[in-house]
């Protein structure tokens, strides 16, 4: 879908109502993790460069419509002053005298938007009331665009509206990876339960050609072809629909990859008595915990066959020792096959993140979404409402 980027409008001397995620960690009123602050910063160097003035909304935590003091956007406004370089003028009330009066060459940041019940309702009334803050609507937020709010989707139609750097990032990423990637394309799909991944893996059986299948899922549809796998993981109950997934794959020509050698364990603790079996030899009182080497072998072939690779959760119990093996070792090898040139990559999703980074292997990718659920609904093939009102 087309949607306007900063470079198409007009910023000079125009208050830019910009939607941001700055819903980050805090313990004890500090800070502990920047990085969504720091993403915004290319789109507030953008539009003070165009002559423009930042005015932020941001929701912070879940106070459910109610005025949570802890809750307060003031907590956050020292770290975003300090990450980005420039004075922060804190408004808590939607006040457009108050967000005039800020000092010239200052972000003005508004207070969290789910202070008001209307935020998550979608109130048009609200979303009037953000309207008179400024002059234009930039979203920047891609986290927050499966959630149709006022400050994320009734905005973006009362006012001239684009897409800030971060969300341009993120949806020319995602562009490439599912709406024209380069072929062939591999997915690795893991993850503890069939169950929360249902949508994703019948959208990609038609999008991709190769479906790697990792993590406590892997177990479900090993159980679906009859074979055993002790205490492990597993959704019994899910078998029947593995099958229907394979079945719908095979007849989309795309191939499923499942783990051929697996590493069980009679615990689940870090460094314990552990051994690599086949797939079908699973001792009836140990669990399967990782993809053994054979595995990582035939994913590390599938990676070099294909040009673009969408990542969304581990091959295993990446947590613990040794089990993080297969995900460290599959991970490295699409680092070294982005870095070469020969392959797009792009991952996304909490654990997705974690585990990457845990391999060193994150900074090597193409593209690291931080967006969780939003991302997780694009590569489901959902609308997503913020976006979609940016067209």
């Amino acid at each position: 879908m087309a949607w306007k980027t900063l470079d198409q409008m007009d910023l000079n001397g125009k208050r830019v109502l910009t939607r941001v995620d700055i819903n980050v960690p805090m313990k004890d009123g500090v800070v502990t993790d920047a990085t969504r602050i720091e993403r915004i910063k290319p789109t507030i160097d953008s539009i003070f460069a165009a002559g423009g003035t930042p005015v932020l909304l941001a929701h912070f935590d879940r106070p459910k419509g109610k005025v949570v003091p802890e809750m307060s956007l003031s907590h956050v406004a020292p770290k975003v002053e300090e990450v980005l370089g420039r004075k922060v003028t804190f408004v808590d009330a939607l006040d457009a005298d108050a967000v005039a009066a800020a000092e010239s060459g200052s972000i003005v940041l508004i207070e969290n938007t789910r202070f008001h019940p209307g935020e998550e309702k979608n109130d048009p009334a609200l979303a009037k009331e953000f309207a008179a803050l400024g002059d234009i609507f930039c979203n920047d937020a891609f986290s927050a665009a499966h959630r149709a709010h006022a400050s994320t989707e009734g905005l973006a139609h009362l006012l001239p509206a684009c897409a800030g750097r971060n969300m341009e990032a993120e949806l020319t990423a995602l562009e490439s990876a599912l709406g024209q990637p380069e072929r062939p394309v591999v997915a690795v799909v893991g993850g503890a339960k069939v169950s929360t991944k249902l949508d994703l893996l019948s959208n990609l059986i038609e999008k991709v050609d190769y479906l790697v299948i990792g993590g406590g899922m892997a177990n479900t549809f090993l159980a679906a072809q009859g074979i055993s796998v002790g205490k492990s993981l597993c959704e019994h109950d899910l078998t029947g629909t593995a099958k229907e997934i394979m079945d719908k794959a095979s007849g989309a020509g795309c191939e499923i990859v499942l783990p051929e050698d697996v590493v069980v364990a009679w615990e689940f603790a870090a460094n314990t008595k552990h051994e690599t079996v086949a797939n079908t030899a699973c001792p009836e009182d140990a669990m399967i915990l990782d993809a053994g080497t054979a595995a990582v072998e035939k994913i590390v072939s599938v990676f070099e066959q294909s040009k673009t690779l969408i990542w969304n959760g581990p091959l295993g119990a990446f947590e613990i020792e040794p089990f993080n093996a297969a995900t460290n070792a599959a991970a490295k090898a699409a680092a070294v096959l982005t870095q070469q040139g020969k392959l797009i990559s792009i991952a996304g999703g909490g654990d997705t993140v974690s585990a990457l980074n845990q391999a060193g292997a994150a900074d090597d990718f193409t593209y690291i979404s931080t967006a969780g659920g939003a991302f997780l609904e694009w590569m489901e093939g959902k609308t997503l409402p913020g976006v979609a009102a940016l067209g």
